[in-house]
Order: structure tokens, then C-alpha cells, then sequence
């Protein structure tokens, strides 16, 4: 004990009761060494699992956890020279090379079950980490973010780095769970991002910590998904608000296929005409809140103007002489409507999102 104090800064840190755990397996690893050893001849041969069930099976679990494999082996290795070193005072010079050699191979079974040992754990541990992060994951899906939930993300090492987004695609079919989470999480690192994963039938959900734009974040994690679109939800400020950004991410993703040629990732937000005739009320509401009552509320001639012009098949001459004006006049109209909504009407697909707003716009009464 006094040379693992004054050899081992670690062991000098631990608390009190997981010193008194060590202590426990030293001695254990003394006395089923002495008891293999006296009975050698009946018994030559030495049972990994036997050895790690001796020494280590006091101990509990958790301590795998506090002391490192590294540690555990130099713990050994210096057993070992303490038992060497103190041969001399115990035994005849004729028995010491006997008892040296037994100590030797004794110790080199302790070492290969500690690896076991220290293996098992990790396996165990994995498994309940891959459990708890499903359970994480899906949490958020079901939109039952609370204290646990948040404990469980932060006991799988999430940084709670700030801006939260959920990325959703098709599951690899050949490539499902341990292997491919870690990729995802590593290649999260490298952007500077936290990551959790989960499968949800034939579908992979990601959730990035620390994210700027969602669109360029997917791209780290894109590669891992299958065919299919991959959808990013919106931006949310943290972990707790990641159910916004995964229900917008999968009413997205189920509404894709009326876009075949939507960018790979594609934000939700982008998908937002196509989720709204797919029967996703947030979507109804974004589009007349977001698009439809800002054009409303501005001049009184935006609404018509954007009729018409696609009541005319989208031409500038045609819309003019509807609303017996000039060209440049509905030109002047439909920026003043790309400046208030982000939308501009002469763009295809900026006029679809347009069109779908301004016939649920009409349809709710409100002006």
C-alpha cells in the first residue's frame, strides 16, 4: 500500500472506498495466488476466468469506470515486484526459483484477465450507452424532452454546445447501429459538432449540437445515409427545443417524394408547400403566418398583383394588362413581395411556395 501511494498519483486520488476496493483485489490477487500455487501439482493449469472471478469478483462493476486498464495493469506489474522483492525474506534460496516462475506465470494470467475483465465492461457499456441513446433520440422524436432525457444525453458525453438541428434520411440497409453511429459521431467532431444517433425503423436520425446552418452541417454527416432525401430540420437554441426541429424534419421527410429534385441535404423549411398539402398543419400555418399575412399586411395591391401574375402564367406583360399598369410596375410589386418574404415570384420554385400560400392564405379568412 505505501508503494502504491507513493508510486501511483492516481491511486493517491481515489476516494476512500474505492482505495479500500483496490486494496481488496491486491490482497485477493496475493491470496488466490498463494492457493493455486499450494495446490499447483494437482492443479497446473490456470483458468483465465477462474483468476478474474478470484480477484476481481468483489469488486463491483463501476470501479472498471474510476481505474483505467493502464492503471490496472501497472497495479499488477507492481504486485509482481513487491511479491519478488520479498521472496528472499520468506523463502530458501533453493525454493526462490520455483516461486519466481509460478509469480511470473501468475501474474501473467492476472494481466490477460484483467484485460477480460476490462473488455467486458466495455461491451456492457456499450450496450447500455447504444440503449440509452435510442432512448435519447427517440425522447426527442415524441417530444418528451425533460430533466431525464437532458441527464441521459449529458451522461453520453453531449456538450450542450448551444443551436440544435435533426437530420433524417434512409438507414443503409447493409449498415445498422455501433459501427456506423461512431462515424457519425466522429465525423461530427471534426466540424466542431456533438452528435446522437438512433434508427427508427428503415429510417437514421441525427442530432448535431453546436450547429450554425443546418443545411451545411447535414453535409458532414450526409455520406452516412442511404438513398433517399436527407432532410434537415430548423435551427432550435438547444436540446430541449429538439423536438421542433425533428417534427419539422420528418414531416418533411415524409413529403420529399413530391419533390424529386429537392437538393441533397434539403432543409425542412424548403419543403414546406409539399408538407402543407401532405396535411402538416404547422406547415398551413408557417406559410399564412410567415408568407401570406406579411404580403397581405403590406400594400394593398401585393396580393392581387402575386394573383395574377400566376393567374397569367407568370408573365410580366400578361399580369400588366390585367391590372391595366405597366410591366415595370408589377416588376416593382413582385421585389417589394421578395423583399418581405424572402420569396422571389419570378423563381419557379419560389413561385410554387408562393402559390400554395397564397391559396391556404384565402382559404383561412384572415387578412
Amino acid at each position: 500500500m505505501a508503494r502504491m501511494d507513493d508510486e501511483m498519483p492516481w491511486f493517491r486520488e481515489l476516494s476512500a472506498e474505492d482505495r479500500s476496493w483496490v486494496s481488496l483485489i491486491v490482497q485477493a490477487g496475493i491470496k488466490s495466488f498463494i492457493d493455486w500455487y499450494a495446490d499447483e501439482v494437482r492443479h497446473p493449469d490456470l483458468d483465465g476466468s477462474a483468476v478474474a472471478a478470484q480477484v476481481f469478483g468483489a469488486a463491483p462493476r463501476a470501479l472498471a469506470g474510476v481505474i483505467s486498464l493502464q492503471q490496472t495493469v501497472d497495479l499488477v506489474r507492481l504486485g509482481i515486484e513487491v511479491v519478488e522483492s520479498n521472496l528472499d525474506d520468506v523463502l530458501d534460496p533453493d525454493d526462490r526459483r520455483d516461486v519466481l516462475g509460478g509469480v511470473l506465470r501468475y501474474g501473467r494470467e492476472v494481466a490477460f484477465a484483467t484485460a477480460e475483465v476490462y473488455a467486458r465492461a466495455a461491451e456492457v457499456r456499450g450496450a447500455w450507452d447504444a440503449r440509452l441513446e435510442a432512448l435519447v433520440v427517440d425522447s426527442v422524436l415524441r417530444a418528451e424532452a425533460d430533466e431525464t432525457m437532458l441527464s441521459r444525453a449529458s451522461a453520453l458525453g453531449w456538450a450542450d454546445r448551444g443551436a440544435v438541428a435533426v437530420v433524417l434520411g434512409a438507414v443503409q440497409p447493409d449498415r445498422r447501429g455501433g459501427d456506423l453511429f461512431d462515424e457519425v459521431r466522429r465525423a461530427a467532431r471534426a466540424a466542431g459538432m456533438d452528435a446522437l444517433c438512433a434508427t427508427q425503423g428503415d429510417r437514421l436520425v441525427v442530432l448535431l449540437g453546436g450547429v450554425e446552418d443546418a443545411e451545411k452541417s447535414a453535409r458532414h454527416v450526409l455520406a452516412f445515409f442511404g438513398d433517399g432525401p436527407v432532410v434537415a430540420g430548423p435551427v432550435v437554441e438547444d436540446l430541449g427545443h429538439a423536438h421542433v426541429s425533428a417534427r419539422s424534419a420528418t414531416s418533411a421527410h415524409r413529403a420529399a417524394t413530391g419533390w424529386p429534385d429537392a437538393p441533397r441535404p434539403v432543409r425542412a423549411d424548403d419543403l414546406l408547400p409539399e408538407r402543407a398539402l401532405a396535411g402538416d398543419g404547422h406547415a398551413r400555418r408557417h406559410l399564412v403566418e410567415e408568407v401570406y399575412l406579411p404580403v397581405a399586411a403590406g400594400r394593398d395591391t401585393l396580393v392581387e398583383t402575386l394573383a395574377a401574375y400566376f393567374a397569367s402564367g407568370r408573365s410580366l406583360e400578361g399580369t400588366a394588362r390585367t391590372l391595366f399598369c405597366h410591366p415595370n410596375t408589377v416588376r416593382y410589386r413582385l421585389r417589394q413581395v421578395a423583399d418581405i418574404t424572402g420569396l422571389t415570384p419570378t423563381d419557379p420554385r419560389d413561385a410554387f411556395t408562393l402559390e400554395i400560400a397564397l391559396v391556404l392564405g384565402r382559404q383561412s379568412g384572415r387578412e
